[in-house]
């Protein structure tokens, strides 16, 4: 193998700018001739790639976003889009290619490799729902960036003695709503796994403000269930009527953060694991693998088949949904 290439795809995330450096210092001490592949599977349909260098990576560990651009690509669902990616690979000499990104990023790599081309894959998605995998890149930084938020936010609750429904990313799997809540000490978390009982939830509040506790946060992924059925977006609106419904008197707002937890700097752990994963997925090129994906398990990098990987079922944490309920008692 002489070449590779290296695009990011779907939604950005923090460490996946820390994935490409490591994939091309990586590639570049072994020898191969590198090429970044811009806005993810729409760069390959459009032909527009850029051979890389040491230097075009140069500072780019910290940042979060994607120097490489990503977009989503519905025409890479095609037989006619995935041919005319194989021919921007075959027409640039690329042999090997890492993709970075979610599932659905991964499904395209799948079918390329149907075509012969070497595949690896590095998850990056700060939503954590990727099965294989103890953590996502984007997933830590996610968090922190919501743990933050909410301690912003405590200050005006405090002064207002006012109650904030917050509402995170993470429409099908609740990790970044579950995990923040405990950094954050929130007194509840409503989350897609769990069936969402606005009578409940109001009476625990009932009981705060019953113990004059005035700034409650309530943690809320935007894919919450009621009877059995996703709801589709709004769900801070949703909660905070649902709320003052029940409890007329109670002084609260809700606030959606939004593309807020995809921006700023990776966290440490996101650039470390990005580094990591990116040195393996090349060295999983060099070794002739395709068809691949990097995950973490015990904070062990490894590489597993990419269909097997992706046919496992997230499991939840049941025992750190509880702590978050045992820990906002009074």
């Amino acid at each position: 193998m002489k070449t590779i290439g290296v695009l990011t795809s779907g939604g950005d995330s923090q460490g996946m700018n820390a994935a490409v450096y490591a994939t091309v210092r990586s590639a570049i001490s072994a020898g191969l001739t590198v090429y970044g592949i811009r806005n993810g599977y729409r760069g390959l349909m459009e032909s527009t790639a850029d051979k890389l260098t040491a230097s075009s990576v140069d500072n780019v560990v910290h940042r979060g976003g994607t120097v490489l651009g990503t977009a989503r690509c519905l025409e890479m669902k095609t037989p006619e889009g995935q041919r005319k990616a194989v021919a921007t690979l075959k027409k640039l000499g690329i042999e090997g290619l890492v993709v970075i990104g979610g599932d659905g990023s991964f499904q395209g790599a799948k079918a390329l490799s149907s075509y012969g081309i070497n595949v690896i894959g590095i998850p990056g998605t700060i939503d954590n729902d990727l099965a294989y995998t103890d953590y996502t890149l984007g997933f830590d930084s996610a968090v922190a960036v919501v743990a933050d938020s909410v301690k912003v936010l405590r200050d005006t609750m405090s002064a207002n003695g006012r109650t904030c429904v917050v509402e995170v990313m993470g429409r099908d799997c609740g990790d970044i709503a579950l995990y923040s809540a405990l950094a954050c000490g929130a007194e509840a978390v409503c989350l897609p796994e769990k069936r969402y009982d606005p009578d409940a939830l109001a009476q625990l509040l009932k009981r705060n403000l019953a113990a004059n506790k005035q700034d409650n946060v309530v943690i809320v992924a935007e894919g919450i269930r009621s009877d059995g059925t996703l709801d589709k977006g709004h769900e801070a609106e949703k909660v905070v009527r649902d709320i003052t419904a029940r409890i007329p008197y109670i002084n609260i707002r809700g606030i959606v953060l939004g593309h807020l937890q995809r921006s700023g700097d990776a966290s440490v752990y996101d650039r470390k694991l990005g580094i990591l994963m990116g040195e393996l997925a090349v060295k999983c090129l060099l070794d002739g693998k395709t068809d691949r994906v990097i995950g973490i398990k015990n904070d062990c990098v490894f590489d597993e088949d990419m269909t097997e990987a992706l046919s496992k079922k997230k499991s939840f944490n049941e025992s750190l949904y509880c702590l978050v309920g045992e820990l906002a008692k009074r």
